[in-house]
């Protein structure tokens, strides 16, 4: 039983796993998600009602149990490599989730890691009630499956980070501005990629969600990939106090995909216009297997050279503040969805990102809303009180004993 408010920590959680590697049952399915809370079962199952995405019953099914409402997401960010110590696993990492070939030796200990489908970055509660219901699907695939086969199993399902963060409601006398800072700091569930040359870093690249889809069908999620297991191959990034390449490779990251290469081209140039450098993101390049060469351009992704860059959405979508544009025709199989985008490729200084230039520009659409209307009532109230100043007395007044008062209409 766990007190109202207790975040278990990496020790802890090991612990509590210990019965996993004691019992009988040599299977593990560990379901990764990008983010996900305690929250959302009651939020999303209330919510909507009939379209509640929780359907599958394992948990209430299963003979045992075990729900942990908050976990450290440093604890999170190394349960892989726990699992892997913990027992000499066969690991499975299942990107293609049609599990009706997928093979599973029971004579042997078993550790399955299921990628499931990232939720969408907040723009649509009901984009994100879909995927939570195709992933629900995607876990009673899985374990129906095994379950026909007779292969005893247990399930961890658990995600990267939190889909919901609480407000600290510590000392008011503290300043908000320190109270947000701490919260954007442990919001970093696991630390920027890093390229080196030496002992300096050249290049660092951040993203809270990192995904492609090919051909508006085939999803590759390469977040874990890229920072929690670092399975990715940076060995062909170059650097230089003018032009900085980051190269990411990765080797089957699904089925049907044998080896996928992304890269970020940065430039350093000085602008006499502003009299100062700028480092900006010239484009980016996708090569799959070797061949197919897709290339974007983009628009909007630039900082001064002794700043770093960040950006809530990049992509290809219209919609997002720094876009991705096609500049050929294979550029337009891709789709491509990077969600709290920091990178920056020069001058970083003590292995950290230096103070970030935001996408966002200073007058932001509800600045504009606000001005405009502001100008219209002060245009009014202008008005009303000219109106008001226009406005003139009598100067001749009827004497009710006298004769009437003739008042000639030139007057």
């Amino acid at each position: 039983a766990m007190h109202e408010g207790h975040v278990v920590s990496a020790q802890e959680l090991t612990e509590l796993l210990q019965p996993l590697f004691t019992q009988k049952s040599r299977n593990l399915i560990l379901f990764l998600q990008d983010r996900l809370s305690i929250d959302d079962f009651t939020y999303f199952g209330e919510s909507y009602g009939n379209k509640n995405p929780f359907q599958n019953e394992i948990l209430q099914s299963s003979p045992s149990s075990l729900v942990l409402p908050a976990v450290d997401c440093k604890a999170t960010k190394y349960l892989l490599s726990i699992l892997q110590e913990s027992r000499d696993w066969k690991l499975t990492n299942v990107t293609d989730l049609n599990v009706s070939q997928l093979e599973v030796n029971a004579s042997n200990p078993n550790l399955l890691v299921v990628q499931l489908q990232p939720l969408t970055g907040g723009l649509k509660e009901i984009s994100t009630l879909e995927a939570i219901a195709e992933n629900d699907k995607v876990i009673g695939r899985v374990t129906m499956d095994l379950q026909e086969r007779g292969i005893h199993f247990s399930v961890i399902y658990t995600a990267v980070r939190p889909s919901r963060v609480s407000r600290r409601t510590e000392v008011v006398t503290e300043l908000r501005r320190q109270l947000m800072a701490a919260e954007e700091e442990d919001s970093l569930s696991y630390p920027p990629l890093n390229v080196t040359t030496g002992n300096l870093t050249c290049i660092l690249f951040y993203a809270s969600n990192f995904s492609l889809k090919a051909k508006s069908s085939v999803l590759i999620d390469l977040t874990n990939a890229t920072f929690v297991t670092q399975n990715v191959d940076i060995s062909a990034s170059e650097c230089s106090d003018s032009n900085t390449t980051l190269s990411l490779k990765y080797s089957k990251p699904v089925d049907g995909i044998s080896s996928l290469e992304i890269r970020f081209l940065m430039t350093n140039k000085f602008y006499g216009g502003s009299a100062r450098k700028w480092s900006t993101l010239d484009s980016v390049e996708i090569v799959q297997d070797g061949e197919n060469f897709a290339k974007f351009n983009v628009s909007a992704v630039s900082a001064p050279a002794e700043y770093s860059f960040h950006c809530q959405l990049v992509g290809t979508n219209n919609l997002y503040p720094a876009r991705l544009v096609p500049s050929n025709n294979e550029a337009k199989n891709w789709d491509v969805f990077i969600s709290e985008l920091q990178i920056q490729g020069f001058n970083i200084i003590n292995n950290q990102f230096s103070y970030a230039s935001d996408c966002t520009g200073f007058f932001t659409p509800g600045i504009w809303m606000g001005l405009v209307t502001s100008i219209i009532l002060l245009w009014i109230l202008t008005y009303g009180i000219h109106m008001i100043m226009q406005l003139t007395t009598n100067n001749r007044f009827d004497d009710p004993k006298g004769p009437a008062l003739s008042v000639p209409q030139t007057e």
